[in-house]
Order: C-alpha cells, then sequence, then structure tokens
C-alpha cells in the first residue's frame, strides 16, 4: 500500500523543500522503505527548459529526456532512484492537457473549470505513482499564498480525503526568522503561515522549521500551541555546512520516526545511516584542498550549477579532499590583463551555457589550461569551445567559431539537424520551437580502446545525459587528431563527437553530454573523481 507525504511551504520561497524532502526519502530508504519523489509546480511554463538560469537555477536532464526543477537532482543525489517525466509537472502542463482533451471533445460539452477540471488532471498525476513505491514524497512548488498555488493545494486537499488519513500526510516547512535587535527567534511568521494552510483546508500533521540557531523548546511549544500540533512533532531544521548532513540532522530531530507514527507504524527500528556518516566524516576530515575554477557566465547564482557544484563536491569526498570552487565570470576574461585569476588554481571547468556571451573569455580559459598543463574539463558548451581553441591556435583557423552566434567564416561547431534515438532518426530545423526540442536525455557512445575516458570509465560502452542542439562538425576531427587532438567518444554511428581529449596533457576532457547529472554523493561520477585527482596531482607541483 503506497502512502502519501505532501510538502508545502510557507513565509518565503527557498526554504530547502526539495532537500528536506529527499532527506526524508533517504532516510525512509534507511529504514528498509521504498521510495518515489516528485514535485507539483506552479509556474506557466510547460517545463523550465527555456527558463533562464538566473530565474529558475539549472535545468535538471532525466534519462528520458525530461527538462526539469532543480530540485530533481536532489532526489536522484539523496535517494539514487532515477527520476523520470513522470516525477515533475507545471501549470503549463496541466493546463495544455486539459485543453487539448477539451479541443477533443473529451469532456462531452462540459464547461471546463479549475474545479473539477485542473484539480483531478493534477490528482492524476499524483495517482500515477501509487503502487510504485512504499512511499510517495510530493513536493509543491512555491509559497503558501501565492494565487498560482492554489489549485495545487485545493488538488493535494481533495486527494487526501479521498485516500484517507491512514494514506498520507502533510509537512509543512516554514521560517524562524531571528531578529537581532530584539535578540530572539520569531515565531508569528510560522503561525501565519500555517493559518494561511489551513484557510484552504490543509492542517500539516509536521512541522519543519528553518532556523540559523537553536529553538528553544519553549519556543517549539508556543509553535504547536498556536498551530495545534504536538511539541514532538515541531521538527527543528537548523542549518548546517553541508547538505549531506541533512539526513543526519533530521534523522537526530525525530522527523522519520514521527513521519511513521503519523501512519501508526513501527518506528522502533533504527535506521542504518551509515552511508551518510562515512559521507560527512569525509566532508569534514578531508585530507587536503584543491582549488577548481569555474568559468561560466552564468555565476552569480550559483543554482545555474548545482548539478556541477555537487558532482565537484562528491569528486571530492570520493578522494577524501575539500574542492573549493572559485566562481569567475567568463567576460572579465575579454580584457586584457584578467587572466591572471586562474594562477592560483589547480583545475579549470568551463561548462555548458548558451548564447555568445563570455565565449571569447571561456575560450581563452581553455587556451590557458592547454598551454600551463592545467587540468581541464570541458562539460557541453565547455567542449565547443575547447574545440574551437584548437582549430584557431592549433589549426591556425582565426574564424573557427559557432552557427549559435549566427553566420561564421569556419563553422567548427554547427546546429544539429538529424540524430538517432534508439531505433528512430530525429529530425530538427532552425525554424522549430525552442522549448523540448534539444538533443535531451540518455544517449550512448562508444569510446576508443586506450584512450583516458576509457580507462576512467572502465568501459568501452556508456550512457550519459545530453541537453544541446549545437555539436561539434565532425569534418574536423581528422585535421585536429593531427595537432594532438583525440576524440576519443563518439555516437554508435561514428557521426557525432562526443568527448575529446588531449593525451599530451595532464588531464584533458571535453564531453558533450552532462556527466554531472548522473554523481551522486555515496556514488561518485568517475570523471569526476578523476578530475580531481587530477587536481591534487597538480597541487603537489605549485
Amino acid at each position: 500500500m503506497t502512502r502519501y507525504i505532501f510538502i508545502t511551504g510557507g513565509v518565503v520561497s527557498s526554504l530547502g523543500k526539495g532537500l528536506g524532502s529527499a532527506a526524508l526519502g533517504a532516510l525512509l530508504q534507511a529504514r528498509g522503505y521504498t521510495v518515489r519523489l516528485c514535485k507539483l509546480d506552479p509556474y506557466l511554463n510547460v517545463d523550465p527548459g527555456t527558463m533562464s538560469p538566473f530565474q529558475h537555477g539549472e535545468v535538471y536532464v532525466t534519462d528520458d529526456g525530461a527538462e526539469t526543477d532543480l530540485d530533481l537532482g536532489h532526489y536522484e543525489r539523496f535517494t539514487g532512484r532515477p527520476a523520470t517525466q513522470t516525477d515533475n509537472t507545471t501549470t503549463g502542463r496541466i493546463y495544455t492537457s486539459v485543453l487539448s482533451r477539451e479541443r477533443k471533445g473529451d469532456y462531452l460539452g462540459a464547461t471546463i473549470q479549475v474545479i473539477p477540471h485542473i484539480t483531478d488532471e493534477i490528482k492524476a498525476f499524483v495517482r500515477e505513482k501509487d503502487g510504485s513505491a512504499d512511499f510517495v514524497l510530493c513536493e509543491i512548488g512555491g509559497t503558501v499564498g501565492d494565487i498560482e498555488s492554489l489549485p495545487f493545494l485545493e488538488a493535494i486537499r481533495q486527494f487526501s480525503n479521498e485516500v484517507g488519513t491512514t494514506r498520507s500526510i502533510f509537512i509543512h516547512v516554514t521560517l524562524l526568522p531571528y531578529i537581532p535587535a530584539a535578540g530572539e527567534l520569531k515565531t508569528k511568521p510560522t503561525q501565519h503561515s500555517v493559518k494561511e494552510l489551513m484557510s484552504v483546508g490543509i492542517r500539516p500533521n509536521i512541522l519543519l522549521c528553518r532556523a540559523d540557531r537553536e529553538i528553544a523548546d519553549e519556543e517549539r511549544r508556543k509553535i504547536g500551541l498556536f498551530c495545534n500540533i504536538p511539541f514532538e512533532r515541531v521538527i527543528p531544521a537548523l542549518d548546517v555546512k553541508s547538505i549531506y548532513e541533512v539526513p543526519l540532522t533530521y534523522h537526530g530531530e525525530g522527523l522519520d520516526t514521527e513521519v511513521l507514527r503519523c501512519f501508526d507504524m513501527d518506528a522502533t527500528k533504527t535506521p542504518d545511516l551509515s552511508v551518510w556518516t562515512d559521507i560527512v566524516d569525509r566532508i569534514k576530515n578531508p585530507e587536503t584542498r584543491v582549488r577548481v575554477a569555474i568559468v561560466g557566465k552564468y555565476t552569480n547564482l550559483t543554482d545555474s550549477y548545482k548539478s556541477l557544484n555537487e558532482a565537484l563536491v562528491h569528486g571530492g569526498i570520493a578522494n577524501r579532499v575539500a574542492v573549493d570552487l572559485k566562481f569567475i565570470e567568463a567576460e572579465t576574461f575579454e580584457t586584457d590583463g584578467h587572466i591572471h585569476a586562474l594562477e592560483d588554481v589547480h583545475a579549470i571547468l568551463v561548462p555548458g551555457g548558451f548564447g555568445q556571451r563570455g565565449t571569447e573569455g571561456k575560450i581563452k580559459a581553455v587556451q590557458f589550461a592547454r598551454e600551463r598543463k592545467i587540468p581541464y574539463f570541458g562539460i557541453c558548451f565547455g567542449m565547443q569551445m575547447a574545440v574551437i581553441e584548437a582549430t584557431r591556435n592549433l589549426l591556425g583557423l582565426k574564424g573557427a567559431s559557432s552557427t549559435e552566434f549566427g553566420a561564421c567564416e569556419i563553422p567548427v561547431v554547427g546546429l544539429m539537424t538529424e540524430w538517432v534515438k534508439g531505433n528512430a532518426t530525429v529530425e530538427r530545423s532552425a525554424n522549430v520551437d525552442l522549448g523540448g526540442t534539444m538533443r535531451l536525455g540518455a544517449y550512448p557512445a562508444a569510446l576508443k580502446k586506450g584512450s583516458l575516458v576509457e580507462s576512467i570509465y572502465g568501459s568501452s560502452l556508456i550512457s550519459e545525459r545530453h541537453r544541446h542542439r549545437y555539436e561539434v562538425n565532425a569534418d574536423f576531427v581528422p585535421k585536429l587528431e593531427t595537432k594532438g587532438l583525440s576524440f576519443s567518444g563518439l555516437s554508435p554511428d561514428g557521426r557525432l563527437p562526443e568527448i575529446v581529449e588531449i593525451p599530451d596533457h595532464p588531464w584533458f576532457i571535453g564531453v558533450q553530454y552532462h556527466p554531472e547529472l548522473k554523481s551522486k554523493p555515496f556514488d561518485a561520477h568517475p570523471l569526476f573523481v578523476s578530475f580531481i585527482k587530477a587536481a591534487i596531482a597538480q597541487s603537489r607541483l605549485v
């Protein structure tokens, strides 16, 4: 029998609902249960694929090609369960489905309304998970009180009534702000948030109270009294230095125990948290430190590179080193005299991105890493910039560029118009919609025998997640290989370059895909493990 846990948030956004959901999922797994996590996003976009990273952070891509909210990355990293297309939906997707059915006449002439048609569609999304796990954790994006959240709150209220209180509970995440002038934490925002939630018919079973300092028992009792919640179910959710401490701290405060008690289930069994204990020990007690530069174009919002940041941390965990990330805006290198910002780093990474802004700065960073023999990792756009840099500076073709930026003299990188997915051919043109039209999801690649990447993966055939619409022009491969580059990974049909490396370099790899999306703290991606190992070796040379 599947039980449902709905997670809502109040007071302010970015309180950590996604992280809390993921941590709770990990705790339930540690007790021997199976879990599935999903998210309801109230925005009108069909998916976040066309959103600016400054607006919404990174777009997380699943194996089956869904462009989703970054919280699904948390779900995968904490539970190890791969997310799918059916684990994230939005207001835009819900309305698109309902209106499509209305146009087909599926509603038999009924007047289409938010209740019941929109709420029924939301409930169907949740109900589809029935039987897929012992627990389904469903996070509702946004904040209680937002207009756009109301249909989702109404839907989960109805859903809970339909399945009954023995199969569903509500966890509400709130903020207890500290007011320095008063010298105390304030409970009133939490009280008002719960009142707002109850006004739409939802009474939370558990409160997860975010705070930057200890919450006194007196304050917890006050919250419980005003919110009609037992004291022990007012759970402190204090700030920690590493997100991977969260399962341990939440267990210490009794979150998983109270969840099981809400369902009248046995909560006496001690969960096996040894994996998380080991991870936290490795983070808190590193043997050394390395500094990695991330030369990007969305560095003002680090959530733009959320999975990448975490994958680098995972590489550090595997090597038992601390990884200090130095974010550098690529545009700063487009003015002479700024490249010195890379002098003190042990490795350089150029991540994915879209558009021309900052590209010349990224190319300079690639050149610096290649010529100075500093470990270099190029991901997606970072691989393309590495190939353009080599074409300009090793082949001497100064007009080399990408058609993504407009017509160019030497199109080393161009728009993909055709590729193979499974047994079918996918075709695209420059005139199609932007949303959902990239090469998305998991694709295989064949690795060159004896290459560095083959030794890192320990396999000659891999599968990795993609998100791009431009690709390195294979016509340039033979010319570049005469200059020392090796295209060590290709699509199985040999048409699409997937990986480039420089054998005569301590560590220089560019990949067209996004390996960071499959990395986990307890199972770091091998490319990141190897990259950080190379950074350690570099640190010993300086």
